[in-house]
């Protein structure tokens, strides 16, 4: 297919309309579903001078008779890529609606920003009548990836629902958000562009980090966090001028795929823990945050089991938490639930026919006081959704209790973490922390 499509190219350049083709034939069993007109419906703009593909900025060139071209070989590397990424669609980020309103910001002529976008189309009301030409003006895919078959909206009751992707393409779109910034960046102030020879490409990837491409189409490469910010203050940290381009140019310090978008920090003790991705930045919030409480469900399997030792390090970059051995208090208490009372959890056998046992229910684990009154606060954690109704209750645990069982499973999960941790390192920290006050409209997470 690939060598109908390319027929009547000049010096490597195919059309528009060819290159949809050509991003169709080579993506069509990539398990991230693309779209079938990704040069030539909106949003793509190849006036702009360039086409999001996947992560990959591919530059439009303007032929003769006023026709946009671009590279054929960049369009085969964007779909290298994509058909490179493995999707879990158990594996969910929310991605809104969050309170407040999404305005639409003076400079962003172009830029993908994908969930102000999806926000948008979300939440425009439906109208009898709505024909086909109307259709034409709705967002039929972002960076080429067809974002409808992948969306996964959930009700609750009779509230608004929320809407999810899974997190692999949340990961791949705050990619292709990120390179794009580092495009028109490019193009902006060229004199300031950070980019690479090719003779050390290899050696500049496999050193420092990801890459994006540059307006000259060579690579630009991310940072690796090394604990430039360690010990500051968010409150601080956050007003400075320019800290919001400074983070653009690390990596994520958890997952190291992506490039970091945010800074997270411990919002019981307000030290800046790291720039992360949008995806990471969501992945450790719960389910559900109620007043004083927190479903635990399965994403803290990764969190506590298979990537524990990453979000260790991650939790303990917050000079409080690593100084007094533990973790923020709705972390303790989701650690608790999953791994301190693990044993006590009931289990059924699994339905229709299907071998073995599945866990109870879903935990849910809440506290009364909080880590400024250890002595007088308790967490307990109880199972909801039970499917024979007969279990509710399963343990009452101090929270100095389970400040020493977690210590004790620090020092066996993750001995390097633990070693660098203790009391001796108080110096200069809060003599009390912040209150837990939650935020219970699902914008930000307060406790996380």
């Amino acid at each position: 297919m690939s060598e109908r499509v390319i027929q009547g190219r000049r010096g490597g350049l195919i059309s528009l309309g060819a290159a949809d083709a050509l991003w169709v034939g080579l993506t069509g069993e990539s398990a991230v579903p693309t779209a079938a007109a990704a040069f030539t419906c909106s949003p793509a703009d190849a006036r702009a001078g360039y086409v999001l593909l996947g992560v990959r900025v591919v530059a439009a060139v303007k032929a003769g008779g006023g026709q946009w071209d671009v590279a054929e070989a960049e369009v085969r590397r964007a779909a290298a890529e994509l058909n490179a990424v493995e999707v879990d669609h158990r594996d969910l980020v929310r991605i809104g609606p969050f309170r407040g309103v999404l305005k639409q910001e003076r400079d962003e002529g172009t830029l993908l920003r994908w969930r102000r976008r999806i926000a948008r189309e979300m939440q425009e009301p439906s109208y009898p009548g709505r024909t086909a030409q109307d259709d034409g003006d709705r967002l039929p895919h972002l960076a080429g990836i067809d974002w409808r078959r992948m969306l996964v909206e959930q009700t609750q009751g009779r509230e608004a629902g929320s809407w999810w992707l899974p997190r692999p393409v949340v990961r791949v779109l705050d990619a292709a958000e990120h390179a794009e910034r580092q495009w028109l960046q490019t193009v902006r102030q060229p004199s300031q562009a950070v980019t690479e020879p090719p003779s050390s490409h290899r050696q500049a990837q496999a050193a420092d980090g990801p890459e994006t491409t540059s307006a000259d189409g060579s690579a630009t490469t991310l940072r690796l966090y090394n604990g430039e910010l360690q010990g500051q203050l968010y409150s601080v940290l956050s007003r400075k001028p320019g800290i919001s381009g400074k983070v653009a140019g690390w990596i994520c310090a958890v997952c190291r795929a992506a490039p970091a978008a945010v800074l997270d920090h411990c919002h019981e003790h307000g030290y800046v823990r790291a720039p992360v991705c949008h995806s990471c930045n969501t992945q450790e919030r719960p389910d559900h945050l109620y007043s004083n409480d927190v479903r635990v469900a399965g994403h803290y399997t990764r969190l506590f089991d298979t990537d524990a030792a990453d979000w260790l390090v991650h939790w303990h970059r917050c000079s409080g938490c690593r100084a007094r051995t533990t973790l923020p208090l709705p972390h303790l208490a989701a650690w608790t639930a999953h791994i301190a009372c693990r044993p006590l959890r009931p289990t059924h056998r699994a339905i229709r026919g299907s071998r073995g046992r599945k866990p109870c229910g879903v935990l849910r684990v809440s506290w009364t006081g909080s880590q400024n009154t250890p002595r007088s606060c308790l967490l307990t954690v109880t199972v909801d959704f039970c499917p024979s109704g007969e279990h509710r209750l399963l343990a009452r645990v101090p929270y100095r209790e389970a400040v020493e069982q977690f210590r004790t499973w620090l020092a066996e999960t993750a001995p390097a973490v633990a070693a660098v941790a203790g009391p001796d390192r108080l110096d200069g920290l809060p003599a009390r922390s912040r209150p837990v006050i939650a935020d219970t409209s699902g914008e930000g997470l307060a406790l996380f």
